[in-house]
C-alpha cells in the first residue's frame, strides 16, 4: 500500500485463502493440484476429441467444445494463483492483476450461463423438431449462439470491473477470499457501494433468470414431446440425450443462485468461499466427466482414439 498526503492508496491485495494453518497448506495444494490437472486433461481432451472425430461434428458437440473451453479458462483464471498462494508466505496479488482476474472470471461465469441455455435450445430443436434440426441449427446459427455470449459477457465483465476498481480502497487491502471477486472487494471499499451492489443484483438477476428461463421453457417442451413418444425405448433414448446437460445445469445454476440472488445482509463471505470453490474448481472438473460417462457417442469416440493409440 502507498500513502500520499494522509491518504492510503491500495497497490496490491492480500488473499486470505481458505486457512492460515501452515500444516494444511501442503495437503490442500496437493488436492487442488490434482483437481486442476484432471480439469485440464478432461476439458482439453474433450475439445481435441470433438475436433478429431467426424462423428462428433454436430451442433451439440460444437457447443460442448466451447463449454469445455470456458471451463478450462474458468479454472485457469483462479486455480494457478490459488496454488501458488498455498506455497507462499505472502499471498499478494497486484491491483491490476486482481482487476484482470475479476474480468476474466466474470466473463467465464456469464458465458457459461448462456452456453448452457444455448445447449438447452439445441436439445429442444433436436427432440421437438428433428426433421428441421439441420436447417434450424445451421453452422451460422451455431456460431451466432456462441459468439453472442462471448461478446456480451466480456462487455458486462469489463463494465463491472471498471466500476469496482474505480471505487476507493483506502482501508484494508486484505481480501477474505481465495480470488478477486466483487463482493469481497466491495467489503474493503470506503466508497458508497450501494449502486454497485444494485448493479450486481440487477445484472446477476437478468443473466441467471433469462438464461435459466430459456433452459426451463426448452425442457418443458422437451418433456412434453418425450411423454408423447409411444415406444419406451424411444422415450429412454430421447431422455438420455438430455441427462448430462440437466446435471450440468442443476449444479451450475444452483450454486450461482445461492451466491448472487440473495440479499447482501444474508451474505457470509466464508460460506461464499465454499460455494465459489464448488463452481470454480469442482464443476469445471465434473463437466467433462458428466458428458463423457453418460454419453455413448463420446465413449465410442474415446474408445476409437485409445484403440488407434494402442495399435500404432
Amino acid at each position: 500500500m502507498k500513502t500520499m498526503k494522509n491518504q492510503t492508496t491500495v497497490t496490491e491485495f492480500i488473499l486470505i485463502g481458505f486457512t492460515s494453518h501452515p500444516y494444511l497448506q501442503i495437503p490442500l495444494f496437493m488436492m487442488f493440484l490434482l483437481i486442476y490437472i484432471v480439469t485440464l486433461l478432461g476439458n482439453l481432451g474433450m475439445i481435441v476429441l470433438i475436433r478429431i472425430d467426424s462423428q462428433l461434428h454436430t451442433p451439440m458437440y460444437f457447443f460442448l467444445s466451447h463449454l469445455a473451453f470456458v471451463d478450462f479458462c474458468y479454472s485457469s483464471t483462479i486455480t494457478p494463483k490459488m496454488l501458488a498462494n498455498f506455497l507462499s508466505d505472502r499471498k499478494a496479488i497486484s491491483f491490476h492483476a486482481c482487476a484482470a482476474q475479476l474480468c476474466c472470471f466474470l466473463t467465464c461465469t456469464v458465458t457459461e450461463c448462456f452456453f448452457l441455455a444455448g445447449m438447452a435450445y439445441d436439445r429442444y430443436v433436436a427432440i421437438c423438431n428433428p426433421l428441421r434440426y439441420r436447417a434450424i441449427m445451421s453452422r451460422r446459427v451455431c456460431i451466432q449462439l456462441v459468439a453472442g455470449p462471448y461478446l456480451y459477457s466480456f462487455c458486462v465483465a469489463l463494465f463491472h470491473t471498471i466500476i469496482t476498481f474505480c471505487l476507493n480502497f483506502c482501508a484494508s487491502n486484505i481480501i477474505n477470499h481465495f480470488y478477486c471477486d466483487d463482493l469481497p472487494l466491495l467489503a474493503l471499499s470506503c466508497s458508497n457501494t450501494y449502486t454497485k451492489e444494485m448493479l450486481i443484483f440487477a445484472f446477476g438477476s437478468f443473466n441467471i433468470i433469462s438464461s435459466l428461463l430459456i433452459v426451463l421453457v426448452s425442457y418443458l417442451c422437451i418433456f412434453s414431446t418425450i411423454f408423447k413418444i409411444q415406444s419406451t425405448h424411444g422415450r429412454q433414448k430421447a431422455f438420455s440425450t438430455c441427462v448430462s446437460h440437466l446435471t450440468a445445469v442443476t449444479t451450475f445454476y444452483g450454486t450461482l443462485i445461492f451466491m448472487y440472488l440473495q440479499p447482501s445482509s444474508n451474505h457470509s463471505l466464508d460460506r461464499d468461499k465454499v460455494a465459489s470453490l464448488f463452481y470454480i474448481v469442482v464443476i469445471p472438473m465434473l463437466n467433462p466427466l458428466i458428458y463423457s460417462l453418460r454419453n455413448q457417442e463420446v465413449k465410442a469416440a474415446l474408445r476409437k482414439v485409445v484403440y488407434k493409440i494402442l495399435v500404432f
